[in-house]
């Protein structure tokens, strides 16, 4: 996968990305990672990327020109048509586990990270996708993208050493992920549940869907509501009824 991110401040994204999971994947080639600062591509003998809104208003606006053009060079480099460019926005679609799972499918990533009080709306042309890491504002788009970059990479074949864990996280099955334990057996008279001692599998299983369920009804109970339940789990959510 390559990745790309248009930034006015390219060290907000080069150093956290260049570490942990992120970094191997980019130093084992299953990553593309490109910074580009979209001050270089104004047409401003200043380099100026924001001005004053038409019709009056606070705040400044950034520029279509200098995000036009880099998106222009990025397409003439990477010779990719098919590219998902993600414009970072409040008033965007709220990012999700879905998404990030959506996003993981893409050979190219685009991902435009804005300042000041907004964009000019002919910005939003040349995305194919708004989104929004929540229903707050941060002063820019360069948290949401790294957030959203992790989220996504970290689903990549070989990314991480077990795949089968990205699959059973929270959020991925559409429930919550149900508790887990270490050594030692007991620590300070908190010790671990039996059955996940005792070495049958299918008791563990049955467990584990169990407390996902549990931990899902006392903690996110609006999730249930997407959820398709499986006659079993309709009566362990029933015992959790009871129990709780």
């Amino acid at each position: 996968m390559r990745i790309d991110v248009l930034t006015l401040f390219p060290k907000m994204i080069e150093e956290p990305l260049g570490e942990s999971i992120i970094g191997k994947a980019v130093e084992k080639e299953l990553l593309e990672i490109n910074v580009h600062d979209f001050r270089q591509y104004s047409d401003n003998k200043h380099k100026q990327v924001d001005d004053y809104p038409y019709g009056g208003g606070a705040g400044m606006l950034l520029k279509v020109q200098p995000i036009y053009e880099n998106l222009k060079a990025i397409e003439e480099e990477s010779g990719n048509q098919k590219k998902r460019v993600i414009l970072l926005d409040p008033a965007g679609k709220p990012f999700n586990q879905k998404m990030a799972e959506e996003f993981s499918q893409e050979e190219q990533l685009v991902f435009i990270c804005g300042h000041y009080e907004g964009y000019d709306e002919r910005i939003r042309s040349l995305v194919t996708d708004e989104v929004s890491l929540g229903d707050y504002v941060l002063t820019g788009g360069e948290l949401g993208a790294m957030v959203m970059i992790d989220a996504t990479v970290r689903l990549l074949p070989d990314v991480l050493g077990n795949q089968t864990s990205a699959k059973t996280d929270s959020h991925s099955t559409g429930l919550l992920e149900h508790p887990q334990y270490t050594r030692p057996a007991e620590f300070e008279g908190m010790g671990v549940p039996e059955v996940l001692m005792n070495g049958n599998h299918r008791l563990i299983e049955e467990w584990q869907l169990k407390e996902s369920l549990r931990r899902t009804y006392l903690r996110r109970p609006d999730m249930l509501e997407k959820v398709t339940l499986t006659p079993e789990m309709e009566t362990f959510l029933a015992e959790i009824k009871q129990e709780e």
